[in-house]
């Protein structure tokens, strides 16, 4: 049994709490749907659906997936379980999706690392994105952050790269997916710095460490650091996207730190099934997807972890998907980011 007083239980609690608590906030205003009053769901289960989530608990995809499974609960009058399945930078759960029946019955939550990134660093991850699933609709998309230890010697991106400088490739900075490690990869290119990248298998462990000192920067989505820089715990140097975000005030942009190469990929989730299903239940999980998420309660939920609302139609997201794929593919192969 894990350490009630651990970063990992906090965190996990933490996450746990505001689900909690958003659950009840939708259920008070359940009355109030989106949705035009007296619509059923487009999506009527006669069974549970398991929403696949390919990384640990603690992290902006299990955030995301558990406050909209949640909701799809109560829509459906069918429970959805989450189920995380991590391994291989979020490759291990979403191949474990594409084998299942297209049924309507699993669905992934699709990462941009996953779909994007990662058919660009291995050779054989035994899943293709873009054959092996139907996009079912865009969920949140926001930038990456890079946040330090307070002990690293930099107040400021600046004082990062001056400092890396006269250390090339002694500091380490850690990622949980290839999303944020082609972030950190597009810093170094950017600013022409050498640091050693670390992998972890999920957003919580890597919390840990840089939480304890063990590496001094990390490179992760909003939700899993913002409560730390906000407690001081943490130092925000920049956000890996164009936009600002209400979470982590006062954080420069890459642009507005004089990396804006760096911040030419954010951060998206979504859901996505597997290619054999049919394109009515396609359409109608789109539908009661979108219902859920164009709700201002669960918008206002996401903002408030640092993730930005962006539902969108199938077609939108396939699109989105294969021109990131291959926008990807030029990054990677610029940032030096080699298959193993």
């Amino acid at each position: 049994m894990s350490d009630p007083k651990s970063p990992l239980a906090q965190l996990i609690g933490a996450t746990r709490r505001a689900l909690m608590l958003f659950a009840l906030s939708v259920s008070v205003a359940h009355a109030q749907s989106a949705a035009p009053a007296g619509t059923g769901p487009a999506f009527t289960p006669t069974r549970p659906v398991t929403l696949i989530v390919p990384f640990p608990p603690g992290g902006g995809t299990d955030a995301v997936g558990r406050a909209v499974a949640e909701r799809l609960s109560q829509l459906w009058g069918q429970q959805m379980i989450v189920d995380n399945r991590a391994g291989a930078q979020g490759n291990v759960g979403s191949a474990q999706a594409a084998r299942q029946p297209g049924d309507g019955y699993t669905v992934l939550l699709a990462h941009q690392g996953v779909f994007t990134v990662n058919p660009h660093l291995y050779k054989d991850s035994g899943l293709d994105p873009l054959r092996d699933f139907k996009p079912v609709t865009r969920a949140t998309q926001q930038p990456f952050v890079l946040v330090a230890h307070p002990s690293l010697k930099a107040q400021s991106l600046a004082e990062l790269i001056a400092l890396a400088k006269t250390e090339p490739g002694r500091i380490s900075y850690g990622s949980s997916a290839s999303g944020p490690q082609l972030a950190g990869e597009m810093l170094k290119s950017a600013a022409g710095i050498d640091l050693t990248h670390v992998p972890y298998k999920g957003a919580g462990p890597a919390v840990i460490d840089v939480l304890a000192g063990h590496i001094p920067l990390l490179v992760a989505n909003p939700t899993s650091v913002a409560q730390h820089v906000r407690s001081g715990k943490l130092r925000a140097l920049v956000l890996f996207g164009k936009d600002p975000i209400g979470v982590l005030p006062g954080t420069p942009t890459a642009a507005q730190a004089g990396v804006a190469q760096a911040g030419e990929m954010p951060e998206w989730y979504g859901f996505a099934v597997p290619a054999s299903t049919p394109d009515a239940t396609v359409a109608a999980l789109n539908r009661d997807f979108r219902r859920v998420l164009d709700d201002p309660a669960v918008r206002a939920h996401f903002d408030g972890l640092g993730l930005v609302a962006s539902s969108s139609s199938a077609d939108e997201f396939a699109r989105q998907i294969a021109a990131d794929h291959a926008r990807a593919g030029t990054l990677v192969r610029q940032a030096g980011m080699n298959k193993p």
